[in-house]
């Protein structure tokens, strides 16, 4: 029987210029995954914008794990 693990991450995007300012988060993610047998096996996104004071949009990251 096969084992999976969704997790979410919310980047945020930097308030100048381009980028995310978290992106080490959604990689600290995926190696702890994988260093618990968990490989990536689907990672999907939908954006959002922010009108609070921090500025930025949002994107949330939805990753789906199988066990290896």
């Amino acid at each position: 029987m096969q084992q999976y693990v969704v997790l979410q991450v919310t980047l945020k995007e930097k308030f100048i210029g381009t980028g995310s300012k978290n992106l080490s988060e959604l990689e600290n993610v995926i190696n702890d995954q994988a260093a618990k047998g968990y490989r990536l096996h689907t990672i999907t996104t939908a954006s959002a914008q922010s009108s609070g004071f921090g500025g930025g949009d949002r994107i949330q990251a939805t990753l789906v794990f199988e066990k290896i």
